[in-house]
């Protein structure tokens, strides 16, 4: 990687300071995402497992509770259901869904965000139920991130078409909101509901927050349409902030409501403070003062929610989420 994720450079604000809020939908979504604000969450597992591609989950559940004692905003789990050896990368091990109730019940405040669930490789009316069951658990704690898949041998594993993926996706995304109303009555490739069977229960807001995450295989005026917010990857800042600039602009042409952004960050935090951001795999390995410069640059780009990854760190992990939490939610509060 080079200097993309350089948190010097000179950046483009891209928001209309103008804005005023989201829409409100769920706890979740309404604490996590503010207009013009950032905030941060974390990637679970919160250990360090650079060395191979399984976690051993060491201290989970304990480190989750400490995250949320310390002031994170967000939890973000991932859906993986195979090690595919040429991704390196087996995610949290634990079915989402399962973990989803687990970490319900164990925490009280902080969001449980899934990012995000392979749509394509789920049955709706499972995803939507099981999402709907965290979401009451949890008392409107759950953001739903979706996605088409980047690990094509998991279709034929499945024995489903990864040519498809884009329809199958558009079709289960349908299904899921449809899945809110009462009685509900329609037909598409996943199955037909003629009104006289209804799915429970019914999610706490009376909608699920569905964020898109990268294209998910569709048009950009879908994602904007469709989506109650974006997902993106780390790009260079003048890239991230032109994305960012036209999302919004389609929003603002279709006459709706503004959107969130959010995007994760790989960290590797530094015992001094004052080390300077170099790259790494889709993050910095710097020391706080440049992760904060960087923070700064990416809200100031339109970005409201950055989900920290400790894969490749390198220090204790209590000891990095005490330093992260002392040094960023003093900058970006929940």
């Amino acid at each position: 990687m080079t200097n993309a994720l350089n948190p010097e450079e000179c950046v483009v604000n891209a928001r209309n300071d103008t804005d005023t809020g989201f829409r409100s939908i769920n706890r979740a979504y309404d604490r996590v995402f503010r207009a013009g604000r950032l905030s941060i969450g974390l990637v679970v597992p919160l250990e360090t497992y650079d060395r191979g591609p399984v976690p051993d989950m060491h201290r989970h559940l304990a480190r989750a509770k400490l995250a949320e004692s310390l002031g994170f905003s967000a939890l973000w789990l991932r859906d993986v259901p195979f090690l595919v050896p040429a991704f390196g990368d087996a995610g949290q091990l634990f079915d989402p869904w399962v973990y989803l109730g687990l970490l319900a019940g164990q925490t009280r405040h902080i969001a449980l965000g899934v990012a995000s669930v392979v749509l394509p490789l789920r049955h709706p009316a499972h995803v939507a139920k099981a999402a709907a069951t965290v979401d009451v658990l949890s008392d409107g704690r759950l953001l739903l991130g979706v996605a088409s898949g980047d690990r094509p041998d998991e279709y034929p594993a499945m024995a489903l078409s990864h040519a498809d993926r884009g329809a199958s996706f558009r079709e289960s995304f349908d299904y899921i909101e449809r899945m809110a109303e009462s009685w509900p009555a329609f037909r598409s490739g996943w199955g037909a509901l003629s009104g006289q069977l209804d799915l429970l229960p019914k999610p706490t807001a009376g909608r699920l927050p569905l964020l898109v995450t990268g294209g998910s295989q569709q048009q950009p005026d879908w994602i904007a349409a469709h989506g109650d917010g974006w997902m993106l990857y780390p790009r260079p800042h003048a890239l991230q902030s032109r994305t960012i600039a036209g999302y919004r602009a389609r929003l603002q042409a279709a006459g709706g409501p503004d959107k969130p952004v959010m995007q994760p960050l790989y960290v590797d935090l530094l015992d001094d403070p004052d080390a300077p951001a170099a790259a790494i795999h889709l993050g910095l390995r710097t020391g706080v003062r440049s992760l904060v410069r960087h923070l700064h640059a990416l809200q100031s780009l339109g970005i409201n929610h950055v989900a920290l990854n400790l894969r490749f760190n390198r220090a204790d992990t209590e000891t990095t989420l005490e330093a992260l939490a002392a040094n960023l939610l003093p900058h970006f509060p929940a």
